[in-house]
This record gives C-alpha cells, sequence and structure tokens, in this order.
C-alpha cells in the first residue's frame, strides 16, 4: 500500500458506517428498518464512490511522481543517447540493488560474526534502518508490511531482554 492509498483510505474507510452511527440518534421514531437500510445503502454508495475518486487521486498522484523522477533523472533512452557517459549511467543505475544487497549483507556478516567488536546502540540503530531501507528497496513495500508485525515481535522481545540484563 503506497502513501497515497494510505491518505485515501484515512479519508475514505469506513464513511458509511461512521456516518450511519452518528445520524442514527437523529433517526424520526417512526423511520421504519427499511428506511434505516435505504439510508445505510445510500450511505455506502456515497462512500464507494469517495472511494473511488481516491483512487483515482492515488492513481494520477503516482503517474505524476513517476512522470517527475523521469523528468529529474531521464529515462533509459535519453541516457543512451550519450555517447560514453550514457552507457556508464546506465550501467551504475543498474547496479545500484545489487551492490547495496551485497554491501548491507557485508555489514550484517561483520556485525553477526563480531568482527567489528561490539557496536553503540546508535550504530546497530543505524545499522538496522540501512537493512530496513534495503530490504524495502529490494523485495517492495508490501513485503516489508507483511513482515513488520514480525519485525516488531522480536525487536520488543530484544528490549525486554536488554532491559533483564544488569
Amino acid at each position: 500500500m503506497s502513501f497515497f492509498s494510505k491518505v485515501a483510505d484515512t479519508l475514505t474507510g469506513g464513511l458509511a458506517s461512521t456516518v450511519m452511527n452518528t445520524i442514527k440518534a437523529y433517526f424520526p421514531p417512526d423511520m421504519t428498518p427499511e428506511q434505516q437500510s435505504q439510508m445505510q445503502l445510500a450511505l455506502e454508495n456515497l462512500e464507494l464512490k469517495k472511494k473511488a475518486q481516491a483512487a483515482e487521486i492515488e492513481r494520477k498522484a503516482e503517474e505524476q511522481v513517476t512522470k517527475r523522477i523521469a523528468e529529474l533523472e531521464g529515462t533509459a533512452s535519453e541516457l543512451k543517447s550519450i555517447p560514453i557517459l550514457g552507457p556508464i549511467m546506465l550501467f551504475l543505475r543498474g547496479c545500484q540493488r545489487p551492490v547495496w544487497g551485497f554491501l548491507t549483507l557485508y555489514m550484517d556478516m561483520m556485525w553477526f560474526s563480531g568482527s567489528w567488536g561490539t557496536l553503540t546502540a546508535t550504530q546497530e540503530r543505524a545499522l538496522m534502518m540501512v537493512n530496513f531501507l534495503v530490504l524495502a528497496f529490494l523485495f517492495g513495500e508490501r513485503a516489508i508490511k507483511n513482515a513488520l508485525p514480525a519485525i516488531k515481535a522480536f525487536t520488543a522481545k530484544g528490549e525486554q531482554s536488554a532491559q533483564e540484563k544488569p
């Protein structure tokens, strides 16, 4: 789920039920259950329309971000047209994922093997942040989001055991 869809969900999520629960107290006492269900249906239709509008806004926003990146960084076809430097830039852009991935793997190996000795808390947090960013870059936001509950549980256990030690 992207940033834009999170904003859209925040703005529209559960709108019908929220509005329905709010206005139930103001229903006329003689309103039949059928009329109440029609009101609920109308509110749900409104929510669906708002979600569709939010999805369209999200799509356009992501399209603009992609266009902006292409304008700032250039496209591959533009880089190909630059003699000598163009192919080098394409090669370097293509190396980003493997270089960061293997560099992070190396740093983790050094950390876990104890080759770096004892890291400070700040160094450990920085290394964890680098790991998180690289893994999100390599595997995508959805994979990290799915793994986040396990990561939180693991780090909470680590913090508990660190607090228990004198």
